[in-house]
Parts: structure tokens; sequence; C-alpha cells
């Protein structure tokens, strides 16, 4: 039975993902924090957004290929940076690395990742980009940027959304802490789950790798910090400028919901801005990042890159994106999901399943490009009242 018989959505890849990891990983991959209303808050306000279906449009071929900071990727989206990919599933961010080049889309690697940007950054080639939570040292910060450049990233990401730690309710309960500390019940999980047992021994416990290289920089760190003690910093504008001061390459700035903020973003030097409300993990009173996104296109003007992320699971998600304003959009959960399911094949998988179903999508529509969905538009009377 080939894959897509199998896992023809990502809401199968979903399902055995939960079966193949431990349940302190499933409840790391997939909570978010309070309630959790953000996650549903995100699929209602996708699934608000309706298109007219075209028809007698003759023969339609789509062109999925998009244009962003002077590169072209084969599809309109690509991999969001997520925290300590590699204890979702052994080797994660070399397997979307690999699975980013070979398909031509941008892979972003978190700063509290389980591998070293001197690593990956070979492996992702010109489609690396970094993401950087902001270290309160100065220092560490200049230093952090010069190895990431030096490691061939061509796009720094810098996330702004979080002032201070969110409280992620299932993640305590399944008493996992970052960076995990093993206890008698997480090692009976981990016995349930031998795939992941056996790849975790041969690619070693998951670490922050990259922050551990710098405790020993910050003098005010105490003997019993852990290496995410030294991304306590709570960024200002200040803290952007000197961001773009070293930076040379694109700049985007990640986290935006507020379309007062786009503005004095641009004006601060930021070459794209990323709606996300992190998946909900940070903040459980955050809009829907469609409603954010369509806020901020309109306050904005059609000029600036908008990126976005939060929810999207299908082709037809991504279009969603595009007709609110975006000009890109990524997966965070999504890419995990399809490696937890499949191992190192998932990703490569959930690549195809996209592209199918843009393909798909896109031709009820009459569309030629992603660019074009806003043209289909049908809208809801919830959108009128913005408009």
């Amino acid at each position: 039975m080939t894959l897509n018989l199998r896992f023809p959505a990502l809401t199968d890849m979903k399902r055995a993902c939960r079966r193949r990891v431990p349940y302190f990983v499933w409840e790391y991959l997939d909570s978010a924090t309070g309630t959790e209303s953000v996650k549903p808050r995100n699929r209602a306000a996708l699934d608000q957004i309706l298109f007219r279906p075209a028809i007698l449009r003759g023969p339609i071929t789509p062109d999925l290929r998009t244009r962003l900071f002077g590169q072209e990727f084969s599809l309109p989206l690509g991999v969001a940076p997520v925290g300590m990919s590699g204890l979702i599933w052994p080797g994660a961010e070399a397997a979307l690395a690999r699975m980013a080049a070979h398909h031509r889309l941008p892979y972003c690697l978190s700063t509290v990742a389980t591998q070293l940007p001197e690593t990956i950054g070979p492996i992702a080639g010109d489609m690396g980009w970094f993401q950087l939570y902001p270290p309160k040292d100065p220092d560490i910060r200049a230093d952090l940027l010069r190895r990431a450049r030096a490691a061939g990233f061509k796009v720094l990401v810098l996330t702004v959304d979080l002032p201070g730690p969110s409280r992620r309710e299932r993640q305590l309960r399944a008493q996992l802490a970052i960076p995990p500390k093993l206890t008698p019940s997480m090692l009976w999980q981990i016995a349930q789950r031998p795939s992941w047992a056996f790849g975790t021994l041969r690619h070693g416990q998951p670490r922050l790798r990259l922050m551990e290289s710098y405790l020993k920089m910050d003098g005010n760190a105490p003997s019993t910090a852990h290496a995410g003690y030294l991304l306590r910093a709570a960024p200002d504008w200040d803290y952007l400028r000197a961001v773009r001061d070293l930076w040379s390459g694109p700049l985007v700035v990640k986290g935006v919901l507020d379309p007062d903020d786009a503005h004095p973003l641009h004006a601060a030097g930021a070459d794209a801005l990323w709606v996300s409300n992190h998946g909900g993990r940070q903040f459980d009173g955050a809009p829907a990042s469609p409603d954010a996104l369509r806020r901020i296109r309109a306050a904005i003007g059609p000029e600036m890159p908008l990126i976005v992320d939060g929810g999207i699971e299908s082709g037809l998600d991504v279009l969603r994106a595009f007709a609110c304003g975006a000009n890109f959009a990524m997966l965070g959960r999504g890419w995990h999901y399809a490696l937890g399911a499949l191992g190192e094949t998932g990703p490569a998988h959930l690549a195809q399943v996209l592209h199918d179903d843009l393909v798909a999508n896109m031709t009820q529509m009459g569309i030629s490009t992603p660019r074009e969905a806003a043209s289909q538009l049908l809208i809801p009377h919830s959108f009128e009242a913005e408009t």
C-alpha cells in the first residue's frame, strides 16, 4: 500500500505520530498554553475563509514557485522553527534540513534546537534561515549571529513574542522540563516506543547544544543554571535596532499580531513581518493568525512581505493565508507530525501532499498562482465589518 493511500492528509500523519512517540513528547509537540483556545481559534478562522469555485476556465496549470528575498522556492511554504526539534523525533533538524534543501523550501533552525548551526547550515545550503531567541548578553547575541552567518544561513528571524515564559500546563502535567530530565514514568513511556527510543540512542540525548556553549560566558549564571537561562531578554526597540546593525541579510520579525506595530517595524529595518501567535504556546488570549494577518496587510499596504503561521494543515489553508494577504506560509508542528509518523520519509511525503492539495484546489478555483487566491475570495459577513 502506498504512502498516499495510508497517509493522504496531515491528519493521518498526526494520528500515527501520537502512536509512535512517547506521551511526554506528544504533550510537548501538540500542547499550547492556558485553555489552548488559540489552536481552535486558528482553525475556526481558517475555515471561515471560503472561495468561489470557477467553471468554464479551460485547462489550469498551477505554478507554485514563489519568490521571497531574491530566492525562488518550489512551494509557497516552508519549515518554521520548533524548539527541541530533536526531542520530538531523533535527528529531526538534519532530516528537515535535507528535505528542505532537496525540495527547495526554506528551513528555519531554532536557537533552541538540539543541533548546532555549524552542523545544520551546510545541510540546508541556501535554504537555511536562522531563528534568534533574544539572549540578554550582547556578546552572546553578536557571536550567535556570527556563527549563523558563517554556517551559511541566509535569513535571520528575530522572535519577539516571548517577553516571559508561558506555563504550558499540559507540558507541566507530563513532567517535562526543557532540557528534559528523565523520570521513571518517562522511561516507561520511552520503553513503549521502540523506534523513538532506538533513534534517540543513535543520535544522543536531546540537548540545547548551541546555548550550552555559552553558559561559561555569563558570569552571572548560577552554577545550577541550564542553557535556557541565557534566553531571558525581553527585547525592546533598541534591541531590534542592534540586531539590524549586526545582520546584513534579510531580517524577519516574528510574532507580530498588532497592525499598529507594522510601520514602526518596517522603519526599524525589518525586511518582512511574520504574523504568528506562536501556535498558542505563549498567550491564550491572542487573536487568530488569519484575522491578524488581514489587519496587518491593510495597515502596511501591498509591498511589505508578510509570512504567516498558525494552524495551517493543507494546501487549501495556504491559499486561505494568501487570500488574507500573506506572501508565504510556514508550518511547524505539521512537519514533526510527519516525522513521528514515518521517520525521515515523512517530511518529503508531507511536501508532496501539500503540493497536490495546492494544485487540486487551485484548479477548482481557476487560478494559476497562489497570489490569485484573493480574486476568488467569498467574503463572509464577519469579514465585511473589517473592510
